[in-house]
């Protein structure tokens, strides 16, 4: 089973954040994991244009009720109409998250993983006071400690 890896960040990102992101997206689908995020712009976009670019598949978890809105990168869109709720969805179906950048809703996506217990790896993230994750110092160094995360034997009880 290929490793499915929540990537998320904020629908606006500096030019510093898109770049991180795009490589984090590349080297995600070299090394055969499935990305998942929100699907629309900005590190999410961003993403999924690096994920394309290395051969790899996007599913976009959609707020709104029209697959469309999803950006031109996502090959798999899922509409929820379920606006920012469907931030739960994301964290709770990938096995490790990727913080890039961001804003309330990307907190809000770190808070209910780490509520639940699934690994976060932050990048760049704007909340280095306000939660304790792990950091990576660039995009391989996030995919490695992600990757880890989500391919470590787990203990069959948990």
């Amino acid at each position: 089973m290929k490793p499915l890896v929540a990537v998320v960040g904020g629908s606006e990102c500096t030019a510093v954040e898109g770049d991180v992101a795009e490589e984090v997206g590349r080297r995600l689908a070299q090394a055969g994991a499935v990305v998942l995020c929100g699907g629309l712009t900005g590190v999410m976009e961003a993403v999924a244009r690096g994920v394309r670019a290395g051969g790899g598949l996007t599913i976009g978890i959609l707020p709104g009720n029209d697959p469309a809105e999803a950006n031109q990168f996502i090959d798999v869109p899922l509409a929820t109409g379920m606006g920012e709720m469907r931030n739960a969805l994301i964290v709770r179906a990938a096995g490790v998250v990727i913080a890039i950048g961001g804003s309330y809703g990307t907190l809000s996506e770190i808070a209910l993983a780490l509520r639940i217990g699934k690994p976060v790896v932050g990048l760049h993230d704007r909340f280095v006071a306000a939660v304790d994750v792990p950091r990576a110092g660039d995009a391989a160094a996030a995919v490695r400690l992600a990757l880890d995360y989500v391919t470590r034997p787990r203990d069959p009880g948990s």
